[in-house]
């Protein structure tokens, strides 16, 4: 049988398994019956990017099937084969649309099934600044148990995303191998259909990032193809349904790897037969030509972006430093290079060796940093970095910052030789790493001795902090020269700016004024340019010529003009990134928000997934903007339509986690105590008039303001 027909066989017979389905499925539940996944805008995803028809029914689902029908061409040529691989793709979307029908929830840990547009959002950032370099898809049963868990710990060593679909799944659970979104390895399903979730995620991935207009196939795939760095490694033995399962992966321009000898032959950068499971890795990436930034740190347990969401449980915890309940502190100084000895790590006091088993413990670390082109204005930016830094160690968790962080160490780091003393390696390596056009020399003293630590804390590192905030509040975006631009995103939205200034950072959360400074003196033809403020246009929406031809340039003429303080005229444009999304409610005369956590629904009569389905993308949206949690207490928020007056919702978590700043800004520009109570929530109303009688009741501002449309 030739690889033509086997790819047509498999179509076929996932095709008729999808007909049989489907009207199993009219039979029990009638034909009006919704069907879709949940926590997307996007219906059924594949279905609408590949074709522009959002199905709702199953009605319509049946209906679909002719269009599939029509992909199914039977001459022997590779663009048969390929879109036959695209209408198998589409089958297994329509197979796992039907086990979610009526509220179902088919998947049950450690497998995930689909995952919504959030989780996307989620993975924007660290896709296009190379902390995921890239995407694996394993499908099937390793040849043994050991060749399995290490083809997936090799790529996540390497911080790439790793999906599972088969028996690899019950391989890594036997084997006892940590799995799970937070650990970037995620169980989709034991059934081959379940593959077509990780379609689903770089064919979002195009319509959120990239502003691909649905329907638009050849666009679709050619942003994926250039785009997502996703490959497919299938183990042996193949059958029908993975080969043309593996045909619609390689339309998209994911290459796929497998191990099968009989019946295959390689096809350039499209099928590649490598019999050494052991080699898979290598292969792959060099296939989708994915470059690896090598880190070499000096500790006993691998250090990557994927561990960066690991939590450490209690019970798995060896010790733990708490600011919380003793004193610590992570502190960045500046120095004269006659005091900084290159890459000194001393630690004083105990060792973890040297502590209790579960025990809470003292900690505080100073980063001596010196170069000729250092800032004490960088310190901070360096700090901020230290979270990432370490989470990335494996076994290793620490949240919080400043002198409130938090480190667990797990008895798996411990057992394998991790101490104290590796955390001064991973700082001082990432220091260098990240930070070599400002920081020529740099040395590391840890604290466990609690009398140094409470020392360390009170006398040099709360003071150092508080002079910074009176620095950092006297920072405007009057009192600067010039503004940053920021296209970071542009890995995956090809026409986004983002303007960045001290009043406004990037709407994905991540990048403030000061980062950004920071980012271009590291790099001075990166990501991050100077934007001058010179050409004032209309101070009122704060538009600048200047601001004007940067966006002009840095879109490559996608981006005409934009303004940075107002929502309904010429707003920044939107990646898919950002944290947070407001839009305009007409019947209180003010705006929701809604952060990409919340999954419930808004006064808007939209969830957040679908309030972002029409933001994103690189394009403006009068009425809707993307943008940070911090900048939601900003005194340049909507500043030309109102300020934070206009703010009439969101929800209650995300209420409470601005509140502080609101608050301050709220009282110091309206003279409002407590301006978070007159805002609803999800508590107190989702519908518009509901919300309206409560904000009555409290005297909103936004009800007496001038009408913003």
């Amino acid at each position: 049988m030739t690889l033509f027909e086997t790819v047509f066989r498999g179509n076929d017979t996932v095709y008729e398994l999808t007909e049989q389905l489907i009207t199993e499925a009219m039979e029990k539940y009638g034909a009006e019956q919704s069907v879709g996944f949940p926590n997307t805008a996007y219906c059924l995803p594949c279905y609408y990017a590949v074709t522009g028809v959002k199905i709702k029914t199953l009605s319509e689902l049946k209906d679909a099937l002719s269009v599939v029908k029509s992909l199914m061409t039977r001459e022997p040529r590779l663009k048969d084969a390929f879109m036959s691989g695209v209408a198998t793709a589409l089958c297994a979307e329509f197979i796992e649309a039907l086990k979610y029908l009526n509220g179902a929830e088919p998947y049950e840990a450690p497998c995930y099934g689909h995952l919504g547009d959030a989780t996307i959002r989620e993975l924007g950032v660290p896709l296009v600044t190379g902390d995921i370099p890239g995407v694996a898809v394993i499908l099937g049963e390793a040849p043994t148990q050991e060749e399995g868990v290490a083809l997936v710990k090799s790529y996540q060593a390497q911080g790439i995303l790793v999906t599972l679909v088969g028996g690899i799944i019950d391989q890594c659970e036997a084997a006892g191998y940590k799995m799970g979104a937070n650990v970037r390895v995620i169980p989709l399903g034991k059934e081959v259909t379940s593959v077509i979730h990780v379609v689903s995620v770089a064919l979002r991935a195009a319509l959120i990032f990239g502003n691909i207009t649905p329907g638009d196939s050849a666009e679709l795939m050619k942003y994926t193809m250039e785009r997502v760095p996703a490959f497919v490694n299938a183990f042996a033995p193949l059958d029908e349904v993975i080969v043309a399962c593996g045909a619609g992966a390689i339309a998209l321009g994911f290459p796929v790897v497998t191990n099968q000898t009989e019946g295959v032959a390689s096809v350039p950068k499209s099928l590649l037969v490598q019999p050494d499971v052991g080699r898979f890795n290598t292969t792959s990436l060099e296939a989708r030509n994915i470059k690896i930034k090598v880190k070499n740190i000096e500790i006993p347990v691998a250090f990557a972006s994927a561990f960066e969401g690991e939590i450490i449980r209690r019970g798995d915890m060896q010790v733990e430093f708490d600011g919380s309940r003793v004193d610590c502190a992570e502190l960045v100084q500046t120095c004269e290079m006659s005091e900084v000895e290159d890459h000194k790590i001393t630690v004083i006091g105990p060792e973890a060796d040297d502590m209790e088993l579960g025990s809470k413990n003292s900690i505080a670390y100073v980063v001596k940093v010196a170069g000729k082109n250092m800032q004490p204005d960088f310190e901070p930016v360096i700090e901020r970095k230290f979270h990432n830094y370490i989470n990335c160690i494996e076994g290793v968790y620490h949240t919080g910052q400043r002198d409130m962080q938090r480190i667990r160490i797990s008895k798996d780091a411990y057992a394998a030789g991790f101490r104290v003393r590796h955390i001064g390696e991973v700082l001082y390596s990432q220091v260098k790493n990240e930070f070599d056009a400002v920081v020529d020399k740099c040395e590391v003293v840890i604290y466990t001795d609690p009398a140094e630590c409470k020392r360390i804390r009170h006398e040099v590192a709360i003071p150092v902090f508080n002079k910074r905030d009176d620095r950092l509040a006297s920072l405007t975006d009057e009192s600067v020269d010039v503004y940053y631009s920021c296209i970071l995103c542009q890995a995956f939205s090809p026409s986004h700016v983002c303007v960045v200034t001290p009043e406004r950072l990037g709407l994905c959360g991540a990048v403030s004024w000061l980062d950004a400074k920071a980012t271009h003196q590291l790099d001075p033809n990166g990501p991050c340019q100077e934007i001058t403020k010179e050409r004032v246009i209309d101070e009122r929406i704060g538009e600048y010529e200047d601001v004007n031809e940067a966006v002009r340039k840095f879109s490559q003429g996608a981006l005409e003009e934009v303004s940075l303080y107002s929502i309904m005229e010429k707003p920044m444009t939107s990646c898919g990134c950002f944290e947070c999304i407001c839009g305009i409610e007409p019947f209180s005369n003010g705006v929701c928000i809604a952060n990409r956590e919340y999954a419930g629904m808004t006064p808007l009569g939209m969830t957040f997934p679908e309030l972002a389905s029409m933001t994103g993308g690189g394009v403006q949206t009068p009425g809707f903007m993307g943008h940070g949690k911090h900048f939601i207490g900003s005194k340049k928020f909507m500043k030309a339509e109102g300020g934070v007056e206009r703010i009439v919702w969101m929800p209650k978590e995300l209420k409470e986690t601005v509140a502080e700043r609101l608050n301050a800004t709220a009282k110091e520009i309206y003279g409002i105590d407590n301006f978070t109570d007159m805002i609803g929530d999800e508590t107190i109303a989702t519908d518009p008039e509901e919300l309206v009688t409560f904000l009555t009741e409290k005297g909103h501002p936004a009800l007496g303001l001038d009408p913003m449309m």
